[in-house]
C-alpha cells in the first residue's frame, strides 16, 4: 500500500482499520511488543501536546483547527488499536483449537 502523504497514518488495511505500523508485517511482531509500542506512541503524543500547541501558535486559525483535528484522529485511532490489541492478548489462544465432542 502506498500513500501520497509522508505520514502513514491516514491508511487502511484491508478490514478497514487504521494502519498505525503500516510499514511493518504485523506477524512478524509479537502482540506484546505492538501493544508497547501503541502505549509508547500514545505517550509520545500526550508528551508533545504542549509543544504542538507552541509549533502551531504562528499557524492561522484554520491550520491550528486541521492540524489539531488530525492530531485528534491520530490519537484516537492509537488508542483503537489499543484497546483492539488488549482484547487479543485477553482472547484465549485455544479457544479455535479443535474440541473433542462429548
Amino acid at each position: 500500500m502506498t500513500c501520497a502523504q509522508p505520514l502513514l497514518w491516514h491508511c487502511r488495511n484491508a478490514a478497514g482499520r487504521g494502519a498505525i505500523f503500516s510499514g511493518l508485517k504485523q506477524n512478524m511482531i509479537t502482540l506484546e511488543e505492538r501493544i508497547a509500542r501503541t502505549e509508547r506512541l500514545l505517550r509520545r503524543l500526550e508528551e508533545d501536546l504542549p509543544y504542538l500547541h507552541v509549533r502551531l501558535s504562528e499557524l492561522s486559525a484554520e491550520h491550528r483547527q486541521s492540524v489539531n483535528a488530525f492530531a485528534d484522529r491520530v490519537r484516537a485511532e492509537a488508542e483503537a488499536e489499543l484497546q483492539r490489541l488488549l482484547a487479543e492478548r485477553g482472547t484465549p489462544c485455544e479457544w479455535n483449537a479443535p474440541q473433542s465432542a462429548d
